[in-house]
C-alpha cells in the first residue's frame, strides 16, 4: 500500500528568518557576476559563505563593449575576486587555485597557459601569478601594470588608482624579466625615473605616472 502524501499548512513550514536576505543577496550577486556556468558557481558562493570565506562576486557587472555580453574569460572582476581569495597569504597550492578558478567558471586552457608560463609547481606565488592575469588582460607591459593598478587600488573607481610603489616595482621587474627582451638596467633606469614623482605621493604611484610616461614606447 503506497504512502499517503503528507501535506503541509503554512503554519507548518519553519522558514528561517535569514533566508529571504540570504537569497536577496545571492541574486544580486548572480546578475553582478553573471557566470557562465550558474550551478557550478552557486557551488563556490554557497560553500564560501558557508566557511565564512571571500565570495566569488563581483563588486560589479562588466561588459565587453564591443559585443555588448559578459567575457567568459579571465576578467578585471574576476581576477580582482581571485586576489581577494588568495592575497592574503604569499603562496597558494596550484588545488586551491584551480578550485576558485573553477567557482568563477572559467576556463580551464587559460590557467593551464598562465601556470606553465609562470612555470610553478604545487606552490603558487601569488603575486607572480596575479602578475601574469594582469598579463592576460593588458598585453602589453604597460596596460598590464594598469590593469595591476586598477585592480589592485583602494582609490574609487575612475580616480587615479594609487598603489604603493614597491608592489609596482615587483609586479614590473617580474613581468619585464619574464618577456626576457628587458634587460636589468633598463629595468632598473625605468624605476629609478619614477622615483622622484613616488617620493612626491607618499611613496605610493598612480596610473598616470606611468602610463604616458616617454619611456612607455620602450617598454610596452
Amino acid at each position: 500500500m503506497p504512502v499517503p502524501d503528507t501535506f503541509y499548512c503554512a503554519q507548518q513550514i519553519n522558514i528561517p528568518p535569514k533566508l529571504p536576505d540570504i537569497l536577496k543577496d545571492f541574486t544580486k550577486a548572480a546578475i553582478r557576476t553573471q557566470p557562465k556556468d550558474l550551478l557550478q558557481w552557486c557551488s563556490a558562493y554557497f560553500n564560501a559563505l558557508a566557511k565564512g570565506e571571500c565570495l566569488p562576486v563581483k563588486e560589479r557587472l562588466e561588459m565587453n563593449v564591443a559585443t555588448q555580453k559578459t567575457d567568459t574569460g579571465l576578467t578585471p572582476g574576476l581576477l580582482k575576486i581571485l586576489h581577494k581569495q588568495l592575497s592574503p597569504r604569499p603562496a597558494c597550492s596550484k588545488e586551491e587555485l584551480q578550485m576558485k578558478w573553477k567557482g568563477l567558471c572559467l576556463p580551464v586552457a587559460q590557467l593551464e597557459t598562465l601556470l606553465s608560463l609562470g612555470s610553478f609547481d604545487s606552490e603558487v606565488a601569488w603575486m607572480e601569478f596575479f602578475a601574469l592575469g594582469c598579463s592576460a588582460l593588458g598585453g602589453t607591459l604597460m596596460s598590464s601594470l594598469k590593469h595591476a593598478c586598477e585592480i589592485l587600488t583602494n582609490d574609487e573607481e575612475g580616480g587615479p588608482a594609487r598603489i604603493p610603489f614597491d608592489t609596482f616595482a615587483q609586479l614590473y621587474a617580474y613581468l619585464a624579466r619574464l618577456d626576457g627582451d628587458v634587460r636589468q638596467d633598463h629595468i632598473d633606469n625605468f624605476l629609478n625615473s619614477l622615483q622622484p614623482q613616488v617620493d612626491k605621493q607618499n611613496g605610493m604611484i598612480q596610473v598616470s605616472n606611468f602610463y604616458s610616461s616617454r619611456m612607455f614606447g620602450k617598454v610596452r
